[in-house]
Formats: structure tokens, sequence, C-alpha cells
């Protein structure tokens, strides 16, 4: 009798949420970028979204079969890297790239490596940058029916002016879910309501890209150019729906706020010295790659260890 463990409930706090009710919320949150997106750029935004989409949930289910593992196309995980990638797409790509991204994230980044949970960074985004190195000049080609020249960034790059009000509300050149930041904030105010994400990550990440233009942007505390920085691109898209994903984040709180200060340095790095007028893609890539080294540094000491000596 004296050999018997002794069992006691382990410390843990149940939660209700299910990993499907996350993401069928997520997906929620992304319909005003999605509308919007819809409405600027025409019926061929619709049409690249569905394909995308639906290549993303085909490619896990057919995976998944073929592997004789359990199918779990309803979590709707795959359903949110396809409507992501989709609207980090300008609308002029040919759908065969759509599918070729939704096929890359799901079976390359995804299933790969062991799954949802499993995945080193995110999907979505990781597609994009492979669209991004195979087929540049269609990636960055953004012209298209409803608008034709550079984007707004590019246009703020060569020290051209640009229309603020245009840029929140969207009405410019640009992938397809990242021109309006007024859509994108009210899908993110869904998120934080709901408590899906909190402002740890997009709001250090934010901050911290404010402060390196201010310092290194070379038009010190200026308004109009801060504005720009800020509503042009996919920093809104990126802060509050990539760069806050579960698997590629660090876990701990000290960590996402490392995390956050890496992202905005390197969005900075790349968008105001690199020869791309963007940077939020591959910031949010490398640091995916850097979060467990952040969680290693970042993570509290167990009880009862890591004393100073007496």
């Amino acid at each position: 009798m004296n050999k018997l463990l002794k069992v006691s409930s382990n410390p843990h706090i149940r939660s209700g949420a299910a990993t499907g009710n996350i993401m069928l919320t997520v997906v929620f949150a992304l319909l005003p970028a999605t509308g919007f997106g819809i409405y600027n750029f025409g019926m061929r935004a619709f049409l690249l979204i569905l394909v995308t989409v639906i290549s993303a949930v085909l490619t896990e289910y057919l995976y998944e079969k073929l592997c004789k593992r359990p199918v779990t196309i309803g979590d709707f995980s795959a359903v949110v890297t396809g409507l992501l990638l989709a609207l980090n797409l300008p609308v002029s790509v040919p759908l065969w790239m759509g599918a070729l991204g939704a096929v890359f994230a799901i079976l390359v980044v995804k299933m790969l490596f062991g799954g949802l949970g499993q995945n080193f960074m995110n999907p979505a985004l990781g597609a994009r940058c492979f669209l991004l190195i195979s087929f540049t000049s269609l990636m960055t080609d953004f012209e298209c029916d409803a608008y034709t020249g550079p984007t707004p960034l590019a246009v703020l790059k060569e020290g051209g002016s640009v229309n603020i009000l245009d840029m929140f509300l969207g009405k410019t050149a640009g992938t397809i879910g990242e021109t309006s930041m007024l859509a994108i904030l009210i899908g993110a105010c869904i998120l934080l309501f709901t408590g899906i994400i909190d402002l740890r990550i997009p709001g250090t990440y934010i901050v911290t890209f404010l402060l390196f233009v201010v310092l290194f942007g070379g038009h010190g505390v200026d308004p109009a150019f801060l504005s720009a920085q800020l509503a042009g691109g996919g920093l809104m898209l990126g802060a509050f729906f990539m760069a806050t994903d579960y698997v590629t984040r660090p876990v701990t709180k000290r960590g996402q706020y490392v995390y956050g200060v890496a992202l905005g340095m390197l969005t900075g790095i790349f968008r105001l010295f690199g020869p791309s007028a963007e940077g939020v893609s591959y910031a949010i890539i490398i640091s995916n790659l850097l979060a467990p080294l952040i969680e290693k540094v970042t993570l509290p000491k167990a009880f009862g260890k890591g004393g100073e000596k007496r």
C-alpha cells in the first residue's frame, strides 16, 4: 500500500472554447475586410477568394484521407488560412496562383509539419512569401480595372504625397484585404471583444513600428507620414490577424512583448531601408522563427528554482 501513487487533480483551468469556435470567430472578424475587398475590386476578388479557400480546404481533406488520418477540416483552420492568403494577394494574379499558394500553405507549411499546432510559421504568410519569391512580377502588380499605378506606400517611398482619408477608407490599390484600415479595425475589435486576442502583440508591434519610423524615417513626428505608414500596406491586417496566431507566437506574456518589438523593428527596417515599400510578411515570418528562442529566454522560472546561492 505504501507504493501507491497519490493522484490529485491537475491545476488546469478548463475552457469551453474549441478550435472550431475560435476559427469561426476569426472568419467572422475577417468579413468586413473581405466584403470591402470585393466591393473595392469587384467580383474578380470574390472568385479569387473562393478558389483559394476551396483549394486550402480540399488540400487538407485529400492529404488526411490519403494518409488515413482523422479529417480536421471541421475546425475551419483551413478556411482561415485560405481566406488570409486571398486577402494578401493582388486581385490581378491568375486564379491558379491562388490555388497553388493554398496548396503550399496547407501541404508544405502545415500538414507536412504535423498539422494544426505544429506549423513553425503562419501558413498564409509562408505561402505569400513563396509566391512573392517565385512570381515577383505578378505579386507586385497592383494594377486592375479599379486602380492603376503604384500603391500609396510605393508613392510615399518615392517621396510623393498620398490621400490619408482614401487610405483609411480603402479607396487605393493594394492587396484584396489590406486596403481598408477601417474594415480591418472593425474586425480587430471583434477579436478583442470576444477575447480571441489581446493588445499585447499588436499594440507593442504598432508602437514599436511608429517609434522606429519617427527615429529613422527622416520625417520626425509628421502626423501625415505616420498615418500613411499605419494605414498603408498590410500592417494592420498583419498585426491583428497574423502576428497573433496562437501557434506561431510566443506563449509567455513577456515573450509576446519582445515578439511585438521584433515585429515593429523588422517591419521598419524592411519598409524604410529595403527595396520594397512593404515588409510585414517577412517581418512576421522571421519573428515566427524567433518565437522558440524568445520563449526560452522569457520562460518564467519554476517556483523554488533559480534563486541566488548563499
